[in-house]
């Protein structure tokens, strides 16, 4: 694909397409596609969406605006739209047209196709099916958020959106709490503030960055503990696009009823094994020690269920 920059206001310039690409070849092709700014996006991408033979995309009105600013024409090509709702309707079409030989791409409503979105069975039926499925690598929210937190990168966990319901919430908080890792979390701007309140019923002092708005005009990143940054936001929430990210948690004490309090928490849900894998982790100690604590608290529990039948 050829590109030549015309004049778009005072001193812009935006890319405008001369010529057709080559035809990326048959398979599913997941396109990264700009989380604000509209020039984040790569020349691959670009030449993957002009030339694909069909477009689908969590929202085909955005797809169809970044297609408009890029000057990227239809030319008669099918656009699908494949999201939450309709995505058990529209993959087996998908997959027809991937049987037929035709090259498909994929986008999100923005950022990084599966993150976060249900292009995921999308890309596992169509590898399970033996299609070619390719990467676009480029905006992810989540990574670009990390980027600018100054929280540590070397070890990360997405969690995605946190539960509505406030009971549900507060598990899913206890899921990933105690994890050693900087934690990113996608947050509707309206129920920042009930997440921040709920973590801070047990940890108050956790570092803690909001980034809203992220590649766009009003660009924001608020930094402070759970607590601080809960006293800075209004009732109502925030406005905009919001990722929040969490710094690792305190280091907890290893004692022997700090281990038993944290073993007997999953003991009851989980195989030993794994309970001790969980809190060995947590408390950053050798899985063997932890395991042998485990069994002789489960062997304890079964005495005492025979002592009371």
């Amino acid at each position: 694909m050829e590109y030549s920059a015309n004049a778009a206001g005072t001193g812009a310039r935006s890319l405008s397409l001369t010529v057709s690409s080559a035809s990326p070849g048959p398979g599913l092709y997941l396109v990264a596609t700009p989380i604000g700014a509209a020039r984040d996006i790569t020349l691959r991408a670009l030449d993957v969406l002009n030339a694909a033979d069909v477009l689908a995309a969590e929202d085909t009105r955005n797809l169809r605006h970044l297609l408009d600013i890029h000057g990227i024409p239809l030319r008669g090509r099918r656009l699908v739209a494949y999201h939450d709702h309709n995505a058990d309707r529209q993959r087996p079409a998908i997959l027809a047209a991937l049987s037929e030989g035709k090259s498909v791409a994929y986008a999100s409503d923005a950022g990084t196709p599966l993150v976060a979105d249900p292009g995921y069975r999308l890309a596992r039926d169509a590898a399970d099916a033996g299609f070619v499925v390719r990467a676009l690598p480029g905006p992810s929210a989540a990574l670009a958020a990390l980027s600018v937190s100054g929280l540590p990168s070397d070890r990360f966990l997405f969690v995605g959106f946190p539960p509505a319901a406030a009971g549900a919430r507060r598990k899913w908080i206890e899921s990933w709490k105690g994890v050693d890792a900087t934690v990113i979390v996608f947050e509707s701007p309206r129920r920042v503030k009930q997440l921040l309140e709920n973590l801070c019923e047990s940890e108050a002092n956790r570092p803690t960055v909001i980034c809203r708005e992220l590649t766009k005009k009003f660009e924001e990143v608020m930094h402070g503990t759970a607590a601080e940054l809960l006293a800075r936001i209004p009732d109502e929430g925030l406005r905009g696009e919001v990722v929040v990210l969490f710094g690792r948690p305190e280091p907890v004490a290893a004692d022997e009823p700090s281990l038993r309090s944290a073993l007997g928490a999953l003991l009851d849900k989980l195989p030993v094994k794994q309970a001790a894998a969980e809190v060995a982790t947590r408390f950053g100690l050798p899985r063997r020690e932890v395991y042998a604590l485990a069994v002789e608290m489960r062997k304890e529990g079964e005495s005492g269920n025979e002592e009371e039948g």
